[in-house]
């Protein structure tokens, strides 16, 4: 079965929303890493309803109105990276953990290095908070949309902020 995409506009660029028949299981970057998240075949469906709440959603997050995702998430990837990507999610809003404390919460505090690459296969930008995973020595590190984007979604977290005063509907027609 084929996933679901849809192009969303957002302050940071050009995303591309994937899913399948009921969960989200992508964010992907314009300037993505090609096979960085192995997701198959692909038809586009501007009408998916979980890419238009996702869409709609991501609208709030950067207009400074939404904190927390309510979205169905899928994950594809190693238990191990299943268990990175859980503890991702438990990073509050405007706050930063370090690989170090990822690795420590998981149980495994010598899988720094493994905490980081599961980190940089995270399929699910922004929703899953991998930018607020920063290096020990407060360094922005790697991240799928580039370190530009990082810090300006962490800006937009610390200073409960927001991109415009004016979010004008993300969904593409095009």
């Amino acid at each position: 079965m084929p996933h679901h995409y849809a192009y969303t506009d957002s302050p940071l660029g050009r995303l591309k929303l994937v899913a399948d028949g009921v969960a989200l299981v992508a964010i992907l970057w314009e300037n993505d890493r090609p096979g960085r998240v192995p997701l198959g075949a692909m038809r586009e469906d501007r009408d998916h309803p979980v890419l238009i709440e996702t869409s709609r959603q991501l609208d709030e997050y950067f207009a400074g109105r939404r904190t927390r995702f309510g979205l169905e998430l899928r994950f594809t990837g190693t238990a191990f990276q299943q268990q990175v990507w859980t503890a991702l999610l438990t990073i509050p809003y405007g706050e930063t953990r370090s690989y170090q404390d990822i690795a420590r919460q998981i149980g495994n505090v010598s899988a720094v290095r493994a905490v980081g690459a599961a980190n940089g296969r995270n399929p699910l930008s922004i929703v899953v908070p991998c930018h607020r995973v920063i290096a020990a020595s407060g360094q922005l590190t790697g991240f799928a949309g580039g370190l530009g984007a990082k810090q300006r979604l962490l800006d937009l977290e610390s200073g409960g902020g927001r991109f415009s005063a004016t979010v004008q509907s993300s969904r593409t027609t095009a």
